[in-house]
This record gives structure tokens, C-alpha cells and sequence, in this order.
């Protein structure tokens, strides 16, 4: 059975099954997926064009899923050769020989993907071949074809190919793809041999590449016969699942990748309030529509995951400087997200060291959105008016959370914004949670202008105004 009716035949399974076609990725079930699943069914070969950090890689590989399990191979084959339809001279040579008697190997559906990151110094015999000086030092003649070394593209026969980054591939290498795509088969060196080959080949792009700089040429795009566009997650909920399934948060967090305390985190647990993740996923979405920062190169979801893992890293240092055994990431801790940020946002200004003053208006600006979503205004009123009596309330790295927790006796008004914001959380009850909420709770009510504050190294005082 030929790849493409192999992966067609699995995919028409999966889908009248209601099966997912990809486990690990979300948000793409009514936009992306069913591209995916048309281009299975046409048995078209794909490019995925998107910003970085959509997915296109992994929805690839997890292509290899729809092979099946094991598959039989002439034994010693290099291109994997049918047993009932061999194509190379070692294959062809060991069945005229042996015939029915033709040892058989079985290749498992992980060694029938190939993947190539492309790089500007790739090459045609990387991709499809060339001759191997040693086995003509061994005696064979030029014109033998067993003095061929097959590439990565006949290597993968019978399987998925896969190229990453397609426009970095020098066009001139482009060309020698056209014969895989159109007549599925590679020509090598000057020799008349010619490998029919069966094989899927699925590319990456990202379309500032592929538009505006036309490094894909255009014989090699119109072979392609289905070109999927992915996006970024098109609410903050699917990004949230993004950063719960990907990021790892630490001993106790519910990381999705598995790991385990590491030394000297033992009997310590994490926990991450739920707005303290919302404000996380909203300096992305506000990244990303934010004039100040290059949409061209696109935000990636990446720089989610990271200022997840950054802002509770920040949280179990304080904790364990203060010799804690509860990690609860505060609004303090979103200082630390620079590191995190710089790196995966391209800041367009044209004046100099304004980059950190646009970051810190980004964490401002979801910090304040996301408190004015869980925090009623009608709660608001109430903990401005405690502060008019001249209190002062400290914050900052050194600040224990049992003086937060003492902070609901002094201000009664802040139980009611507090428990509002912790209402979906588990042990709510925690000095550390309620330390989170609270700082929240000010730092919303500065951001809001009821609230002055005054920063000092590494601690904030709230006042009145």
C-alpha cells in the first residue's frame, strides 16, 4: 500500500472514531485540524505556514502517528525497499538470489520520519545523494550504483519527509526537490539511475519568508498540493491550556511533561493562583497587538510558557530565601519577567533604553486587565477608603506572607476583593495565596489610580493619593 493510502486509510479511522489527529496540540480543532485532514484525504503533500511558535513542527511529527506501527523492509536496505516492489540493486540483486527466502526486517512507524532543519549550507547530496569514495576505494566501479550514498529523502522511502524552515534552503537545492514532488523520484549525480520513490513531503515556512522575500521558488510552491496556514490561540483560555500543558511549574504544580522534584526541592509544593497565570497569557496577547512591538516576527506562545516558568522560578527563590516551604507567585514576582520577555519580542522604538520602560507598560497593562475582570468595581471603594486614614501598606520580596495574611484583620475590605480572586483557586486559605491576591488587589487599585505607591529598591509602599 502506498504512504499516502496508508496515512489516508488511519486518518479516515481516526475521524469517523472522533479521535483526535493530534493529542498534544490545541486550539486548532475547527481552524487548522480540518486542513490537516482534507490534505490527508486528497493524499497531498503540506506546507505549514505560520509565525514561529504555532505548532507547525509538532502537528509534523505527529503526522509519523498516522503510519502504522511496523512495516516490512528487504533486510539490509537502506531506502527501505518493498519486498514485492524492490527499487535499489542491493534489494533487487538479494530477491533475484533468494527469492522467496528474502530476509525480511520490520521497521517501526518512528524510523519512517525524516527530518531536516534547512540551513543555507544544505546540500543536494545531503538531501538526495552522492557518491561514497570509500566503497569505490573498495574496488567497485564509478558506474555501479551500489557506490551510491543515499540522502535523507531516499532514506525516508516509504515514509514522511519533513523540512523545517523551507525558505532557508538555497534555491538551487530547491530545484533538485521538484522530481520528489512531481515525478517521485531523485536522480543522482550523472548516473541513469532513477529511485521512484514513495514518500510524503511535508515543509514548514513563516510567511515573512514566504510572501515578502519569495525564497520558495515558484515551481517548488506550486507543487505542493496544500498549503495550511496556523495562527496563534485565538482566545486566552486555549493559551492558559497552552501554559498548564507545557510549562513545567515545579514540584506539585501538575506539569504536563512529568518531572519530578529535583534535589533540594524536596517537600516543597508550587502553586500557581489562576490570575497570576491569566496575567502571564495577557502580556502575550497584549504583545501582540501592542505598536511598540514588531508583529512581523510574531509573539510567540513560547513567551508564555517562559515568563510561566520565570515568574514561578522568581517565586520558589523567594520562598526559599525566606525558608518557606509554599511557592505562590506574587505581582512582585513579574519584575523577573524581563529576562523572559527581551528575548522573544522584537521592540520597535527609535529611542535608545526605552525597551524596558514598553515591557514594564505591558505587564502593567495586563496586571490591570485581568484585575479589573476578577474584581468587581463595587468592591474598589471600600479598601481606597481604609487607606485615607494615613496607612501604609509595605510589599516587595522580604515581605512574609503571614503579613499579608494579617493585612484581611487590619483592612476588612480587602477579604471580599480577595476571596473574589481566589474563588476558583485550590487552598485558598494559604497565607501565601492570600498574600498573591492581596498584592493583586493593590497593585489593581494603583493601576487604577485609586492607590499611589512608591517604589524603594527592592520594596513598594501603597498609600492614598
Amino acid at each position: 500500500m502506498p504512504v499516502r493510502e496508508e496515512l489516508r486509510r488511519n486518518a479516515v479511522a481516526r475521524i469517523r472514531s472522533s479521535e483526535p489527529l493530534f493529542d498534544d496540540v490545541l486550539g486548532y480543532h475547527n481552524t487548522v485540524v480540518p486542513q490537516v485532514e482534507n490534505a490527508l484525504l486528497a493524499g497531498h503533500d503540506m506546507i505549514m505556514l505560520g509565525e514561529r511558535g504555532q505548532a507547525k513542527t509538532r502537528m509534523i511529527r505527529g503526522l509519523a502517528g498516522l503510519l502504522d506501527e511496523w512495516m516490512p523492509i528487504i533486510a539490509g536496505s537502506e531506502i527501505n525497499d518493498d519486498p514485492y516492489a524492490p527499487v535499489s540493486a542491493h534489494a533487487k540483486a538479494l530477491v533475484a538470489e533468494q527469492g522467496d527466502d528474502t530476509p525480511i526486517e520490520w521497521v517501526h512507524r518512528a524510523d519512517r520520519y525524516g527530518e531536516k532543519l534547512a540551513t543555507p549550507d544544505t546540500s543536494i547530496a545531503d538531501l538526495i545523494g552522492e557518491v561514497d569514495p570509500i566503497k569505490v576505494a573498495e574496488g567497485r566501479y564509478l558506474s555501479d550504483e551500489l557506490t551510491l550514498h543515499y540522502g535523507l529523502v531516499p532514506r525516508t522511502n516509504r515514509g514522511i519527509f519533513a523540512i523545517n524552515e523551507l525558505p532557508d534552503l538555497a534555491e538551487r537545492i530547491q530545484v533538485g526537490l521538484l522530481n520528489v514532488l512531481e515525478e517521485r523520484d531523485v536522480q543522482i549525480r550523472g548516473y541513469k539511475v532513477r529511485l521512484p520513490l514513495d514518500v510524503v513531503l511535508v515543509a514548514s515556512a513563516n510567511p515573512e519568508d514566504y510572501t515578502n522575500r519569495g525564497r520558495i521558488i515558484t515551481p517548488l510552491k506550486d507543487r505542493f498540493g496544500a498549503q495550511i496556514r496556523t495562527h496563534y490561540p485565538l482566545d486566552a483560555d486555549t493559551e492558559t491550556a497552552i501554559v498548564a500543558q507545557e510549562a513545567y511549574l515545579g514540584p506539585g504544580a501538575g506539569d504536563a511533561a512529568g518531572e519530578t522534584a529535583g534535589p533540594g526541592t524536596e517537600g516543597m509544593a508550587v502553586t500557581v493562583p489562576s490570575f497570576m497565570t491569566r496575567i502571564v497569557v495577557a502580556i502575550t496577547r497584549a504583545a501582540r497587538s501592542s505598536p511598540h512591538v514588531s508583529q512581523r516576527s510574531g509573539v510567540s506562545v513560547r513567551l508564555s510558557i517562559s515568563n510561566a516558568e520565570t515568574m514561578v522560578a522568581n517565586a520558589m527563590r523567594r520562598t526559599l530565601r525566606a525558608g518557606g516551604d509554599h511557592v505562590v507567585p506574587r505581582v512582585t514576582d513579574l519584575e523577573a519577567l524581563s529576562s523572559s520577555t527581551a528575548g522573544k519580542v522584537e521592540i520597535e522604538t527609535l529611542e535608545e533604553g526605552r525597551e524596558a520602560e514598553i515591557l514594564q507598560r505591558l505587564v502593567s497593562s495586563a496586571a490591570l486587565s485581568v484585575f479589573k475582570d476578577c474584581v468587581p468595581p463595587d468592591m474598589h471603594r471600600a479598601v481606597v477608603d481604609a487607606f485615607e486614614e494615613d496607612l501604609v501598606v509595605d510589599v516587595g520580596d522580604d515581605v512574609a506572607d503571614a503579613d499579608y495574611a494579617g493585612l484581611l484583620a487590619q483592612i476588612p475590605a480587602l477579604t471580599a476583593p480577595v476571596q473574589a480572586l481566589l474563588a476558583d483557586d485550590e487552598a485558598a486559605e494559604s497565607p501565601a495565596m492570600v498574600a498573591s491576591a492581596v498584592e493583586l488587589v493593590l497593585e489593581g487599585l494603583h493601576l487604577s489610580k485609586r492607590l499611589n505607591k512608591d517604589a524603594q529598591g527592592p520594596r513598594a509602599q501603597y498609600r492614598s493619593r
